[in-house]
């Protein structure tokens, strides 16, 4: 994770393969934390508040309701634990290390009833096949701190320059934020219209693709590879797409339109070779944006600041 001059590298290499047994655990690590925001937050348009944020250090659910009181849930992938505080005071963790999803969902739960925090979920996996129940899952056991860690520098810069690229958009748009269900990293703006009822998405209900996509969005995001697309790859789409979306003109060269996904891609390690990564990316952010507002009809001179692309 450092160069050869010791220092550490703000974009790491991040092979899927090399970390997939650690990624497919900890990614449902983050959906037994997230069931408990979901469980705990009041509801938000677009399930906007159900997802967890990057930080200095992790990702946090970031404070929740408990009565009067307020508690949090962090993932620290520097000092790699999970810390749970509360506003009253307390504070406990546990070590992230190898354990089963079954352990951690354990662990977790005592420590919150200790603090007097009752939290009922349900203990099913989403938007996965193949699902165990959290209680059950022994398969799932494996962390390697130095790609768990990767991993979160990745999500380091992609927070930074999606952050970015939201600034200019003067609409509706959404924090960055980090979808437990899917595994991503996401920024989306709104046309301000009303979309089609999503036909829906495998392993998910109906209901919630309903409620994600009721209205006109062009999103953009960062997945660390899965089934299909087994590396790393920003990503970025529209609902509804447009005609002529998929073959709109692209910036830069290497990002392309999949047709599996539906969805434009950039690969992670074209964005670690380019020369100018903030402007090679935000370039692919910027130009997947316009296929989908300049073919969709937005209304753009009151949507958008003037920047320099």
């Amino acid at each position: 994770m450092t160069d050869s001059g010791g220092t550490i590298d703000p974009w790491p290499s991040l092979p899927f393969n090399e970390w997939r047994e650690s990624c497919a655990t900890l990614h449902l690590w983050t959906q037994v934390v997230g069931k408990i925001r979901l469980a705990a937050a009041p509801p938000v348009n677009h399930w906007w508040q159900v997802p967890l944020y990057v930080t200095c250090r992790g990702l946090t659910t970031s404070p929740m309701p408990h009565g009067e009181r307020m508690f949090q849930i962090d993932f620290d992938f520097l000092d790699h634990c999970l810390m749970i505080e509360t506003s009253d005071g307390a504070a406990d963790g546990f070590a992230l290390q190898p354990m089963s999803v079954a352990t951690f969902h354990a662990e977790l739960m005592r420590r919150l009833r200790a603090f007097g925090l009752e939290v009922r979920i349900w203990t099913m996996p989403v938007e996965l096949p193949n699902l165990i129940p959290f209680e059950r899952d022994q398969m799932h056991a494996s962390y390697d701190r130095d790609y768990a860690q990767r991993f979160w520098r990745v999500l380091v810069q992609a927070d930074r320059l999606f952050n970015a690229f939201r600034a200019r958009f003067v609409g509706k748009v959404s924090p960055v934020h980090f979808f437990w269900g899917s595994f991503d990293l996401a920024v989306t703006r709104f046309s301000g219209r009303v979309a089609p009822p999503h036909p829906g998405a495998p392993n998910i209900a109906d209901r919630v693709t309903r409620e994600a996509y009721r209205d006109e969005v062009s999103s953009c995001g960062f997945w660390p590879g899965g089934p299909g697309m087994e590396q790393p790859a920003f990503y970025a789409y529209a609902y509804p797409a447009p005609p002529g979306f998929a073959d709109a003109p692209l910036r830069p060269g290497p990002a392309f339109y999949s047709r599996d996904f539906g969805e434009f891609l950039l690969p992670y390690d074209e964005v670690r070779r380019a020369p100018s990564r903030d402007a090679f990316l935000l370039d692919f952010l910027q130009s997947t944006y316009e296929a989908a507002a300049q073919l969709g009809g937005w209304e753009r001179a009151q949507l958008e600041r003037n920047v320099t692309k």
